[in-house]
């Protein structure tokens, strides 16, 4: 198989290998981080879904807590109005009172929500009950309820904070009127009990997570009602709560994910306050209870997206192992590839170019010089008296002197486009591109005294030292030359100046037919 030989005077070319294992690590990094960029898209997509469902679903329960308050406030308060205006209007005296209790028993028994319906004179002191017996003790002139009425003129309904009734114990909620005589002055409180079991019973109606809360307050901030129920609770305030301190102030309803003021556990808060009472309602559920499936959701998808990452990864580390060994053996195989070219292209005794690189050089720097118009040169040398030196020293020694020779040669070479020879047994070639033949006789000149300055002990030769003849020609190709004029011609001004008496160098001129001898002493 032919070695293919490149013209120097050439651009190499620019097309560079691609770096196969980092365009794979690349591609695998690039592969695994769409993956996870992808997954990531995903889930927040699908976690911002559910907190949207988990928003609506929350605004849905505190619109519907809000209702039935609204509902519930209002029918005792419409139950009270009427009363407050029968008793304005015919006073509580002893003979009224009869009729009273047991309108009072009749209205508190059709509506379910109330514990039961109280009327206070201007003392605090019972005056009629819903229940058939008044309660024994000292009244309500401590009651929050009572101290408002008696304070204040207005005769809008008044819900106070939560109490434990005197009649049996029980919590509940008061709501309550002011009466007044027919010249509006103070005469008494009615007051009627909406039982917080009625709105216990009501939150857990709603479906809520064990985490989850719901609850009553005034627009205070104190607490009415809870779910779960903690008597603890009930009267504190939760007006330093975000819930009151940011966003009420902006807007009467909306959802909110926020910490707890109580237990500190991060929650979804539906918050909607009353427009015709001063209450607002809440509903919470844990964010952990909104994203459960979520989380489910994510783990899965995770698992997924790892075990699809994990395959590509050992996939690749199988890929990039083969590609290292293609790699190693494909770099054995240049070297292998190199070391055959110059096996196959330089001599081995002397490690200069062989005829057979030596003939496509020239073929190469012919069509050069052709098209460039630029000179081409030749210098053939030969050692003088070889064979003598090889009878003297020995075949040993005659192939270490060659190896001087070639290195003294080699040197002179300093361009890369010159081509150092070893064209046959004692006889060298130097092919000079680019040069005509001052420069080549220069150059041979350089070669002659290099030899020379070497040294090389030879008793057969007349100056008792090894020396060279050399032979240069020079010419511009056209395009039809023939290689073995172009050798024959420098052969001849070689044989030449051997002929002259060796150590020097000769030119061949090819215009006069013959050689020119030169030779440059020291």
């Amino acid at each position: 198989m032919p070695i293919p030989i490149h013209d120097p005077h050439q651009a190499p070319g620019t097309l560079k290998r691609l770096p196969l294992r980092k365009a794979a690590v690349l591609f695998i990094v690039a592969v695994s981080l769409c993956l996870c960029g992808l997954l990531y898209l995903q889930l927040e997509q699908s976690r911002r879904q559910d907190l949207a469902v988990a928003k609506m679903a929350s605004g849905n329960l505190t619109r519907a807590m809000a209702q039935q308050a609204e509902d519930t406030v209002r029918a005792a308060d419409l139950v009270m109005t009427s009363l407050v205006d029968w008793i304005q209007d015919d006073g509580y005296g002893a003979a009224q009172r009869p009729r009273l209790q047991r309108i009072f028993a009749r209205r508190a028994q059709q509506l379910d929500q109330l514990h039961g319906i109280f009327l206070f004179d201007r003392e605090g002191q019972w005056v009629i009950t819903s229940f058939a017996d008044l309660p024994r003790g000292n009244g309500v002139a401590d009651r929050e309820y009572f101290r408002f009425h008696q304070q204040n003129a207005s005769t809008v309904a008044h819900i106070g904070p939560a109490i434990r009734s005197r009649e049996n114990g029980e919590w509940i909620i008061p709501i309550s009127r002011r009466v007044n005589d027919q010249l509006g002055n103070f005469q008494g409180v009615l007051m009627a009990g909406i039982r917080m079991s009625y709105f216990d019973q009501f939150f857990k109606s709603f479906s809520l997570d064990d985490s989850g809360i719901m609850f009553l307050a005034l627009t205070d901030g104190t607490l009415l009602a809870r779910r779960p129920f903690d008597e603890s609770l009930i009267n504190t305030s939760v007006a330093h709560g975000e819930i009151y301190q940011t966003l009420l102030p902006n807007a009467n309803a909306g959802t909110a994910m926020l910490n707890s003021v109580v237990d500190g556990v991060t929650r979804l808060y539906g918050y909607r306050q009353l427009a015709s009472y001063p209450l607002v309602v809440s509903a919470a559920t844990s964010q952990d209870t909104i994203l459960q499936g979520w989380y489910d959701r994510a783990f899965q998808s995770s698992v997924i997206v790892a075990l699809v990452i994990l395959g590509i990864g050992l996939f690749g580390w199988v890929f990039i192992h083969q590609v290292r060994d293609g790699e190693r053996i494909e770099k054995n195989l240049r070297k292998a590839q190199l070391a055959l070219e110059q096996i196959a292209t330089h001599d081995s005794l002397t490690g200069l170019a062989n005829r057979r690189l030596f003939e496509r050089s020239l073929d190469i720097e012919f069509a050069r010089g052709a098209r460039q118009v630029s000179p081409v040169s030749l210098i053939m040398l030969d050692i003088d008296f070889f064979k003598r030196y090889n009878d003297a020293y020995g075949h040993v020694a005659g192939d270490q002197c060659l190896a001087q020779v070639a290195q003294v040669v080699k040197a002179c070479c300093q361009r890369k486009s010159d081509l150092a020879v070893r064209y046959g047994g004692e006889e060298f070639a130097v092919l000079l591109p680019d040069t005509d033949i001052n420069g080549a006789l220069a150059i041979a000149g350089q070669i002659r005294r290099s030899v020379i300055d070497k040294h090389i002990i030879h008793s057969g030769s007349p100056t008792g030292y090894l020396t060279v003849s050399l032979g240069c020609y020079a010419f511009i190709p056209h395009g039809n030359d023939s290689p073995q004029v172009f050798i024959q011609r420098a052969d001849a001004a070689l044989y030449q100046a051997k002929n002259a008496g060796r150590n020097r160098a000769a030119v061949f001129t090819a215009e006069e037919g013959f050689a020119e001898l030169m030779r440059s002493d020291r």
